[in-house]
């Protein structure tokens, strides 16, 4: 049976765990909380994120990561992107020493611009055959429901994408392998920014037209974020671009999609932070996002005026303005 830890309790990873186990992996899942942990292990179900969702009995909690890491062959990072520098800097040398590290993360990091791939591999010292991504319309309060969904898994290394399609296939969750990992990360982190502005619109009261031309240029700033990194352009096509993009962007169940609501409906970003249980990784990966743009000179306007809501207090309304008043130009651009 193949081994797996989990890092981080949250809603995504606690739901992943439920898919590896389901798929018949003995799942280790790794919380600061010990009382979380017990609660867990007592009554297999996760109080603080998944209420009411029973988990498997092949999923066991902890709070101690070397018992976590011990003789796992993926150890899957579930943590807040901004964390996970500090996080893994600890959790490095307890792994073993050929596990494949996962990422389930969707963001850039503040500062240096990194993908979280970058940041695995420089702090792990990890080669790109040991670094995996998960990306795509994974929405973790319906996979735990069991309800059908797709995702990407990819690596570098195509036969380590296999390995680990492998171990999370199961008859809800249906994973297809890339080895586009550039790609698959840009389309994760993009699209959280782009859920942001769409949220925006619908706090404003805006309809059906702005949000679709927000998801279409959005993906428009992906794809051209995407090219100047050597990204495959069909990668944003697919689940890990187009499928996500437009799951984040539409479901009630997206954190950065109801956070861009609070800020379209006048709540100061302090008082949407306060509304939020749970971290919206657009909020701080959209300076990063715009960052890694503007160091290869890629134009990002709607991550540009997502900044400029959330951190710089520009009203949304003429921030609106200032989109559609930019100047015209052929729509492949």
């Amino acid at each position: 049976m193949t081994r797996c830890a989990v890092y981080g309790n949250g809603s995504w990873g606690t739901a992943f765990a439920m898919v590896l186990a389901d798929a018949g992996c003995e799942v280790v899942l790794w919380g600061r909380r010990a009382e979380l942990a017990d609660a867990v292990n007592r009554t297999h179900v996760n109080p603080a994120y998944l209420p009411g969702v029973r988990l498997p009995e092949t999923i066991t909690a902890t709070s101690d990561p070397a018992a976590a890491a011990a003789g796992a062959e993926f150890a899957v990072l579930a943590v807040p992107s901004q964390t996970l520098r500090g996080n893994l800097a600890a959790w490095a040398p307890l792994l073993e020493p050929d596990a494949v590290l996962v990422s389930l993360m969707k963001g850039v990091e503040l500062g240096t611009a990194k993908r979280m791939s970058e940041v695995i591999a420089e702090v792990a010292d990890a080669g790109p055959e040991r670094v995996a991504v998960v990306s795509g319309p994974n929405l973790a309060g319906e996979i735990a429901n069991r309800q059908p969904a797709a995702s990407v898994v990819a690596c570098a290394d195509e036969d380590v994408a296999k390995r680990l399609q492998a171990a999370c296939h199961t008859g809800y969750f249906r994973p297809y392998t890339n080895t586009d990992v550039v790609g698959c990360e840009l389309g994760g982190a993009v699209k959280n920014v782009i859920a942001l502005a769409v949220g925006m619109a619908d706090g404003m009261g805006l309809g059906d037209n702005t949000k679709a031309s927000l998801i279409t240029r959005g993906l428009a700033e992906t794809s051209r974020l995407g090219r100047a990194f050597g990204a495959d352009p069909y990668t944003f096509a697919g689940l890990a671009g187009m499928g996500d993009l437009v799951a984040t962007c539409s479901s009630p169940l997206s954190r950065n999609h109801t956070f861009g609501i609070n800020l379209g409906r006048g709540m100061t970003l302090a008082e949407a932070v306060a509304a939020t249980s749970q971290t919206a990784e657009g909020v701080k990966s959209c300076e990063s996002v715009l960052d890694l743009a503007r160091r290869s000179g890629v134009e990002m306007p709607i991550t540009e005026a997502v900044v400029d809501v959330v951190h710089n207090g520009k009203p949304t309304g003429r921030v609106v303005k200032e989109l559609m008043s930019r100047s015209a130009k052929a729509e492949r651009r």
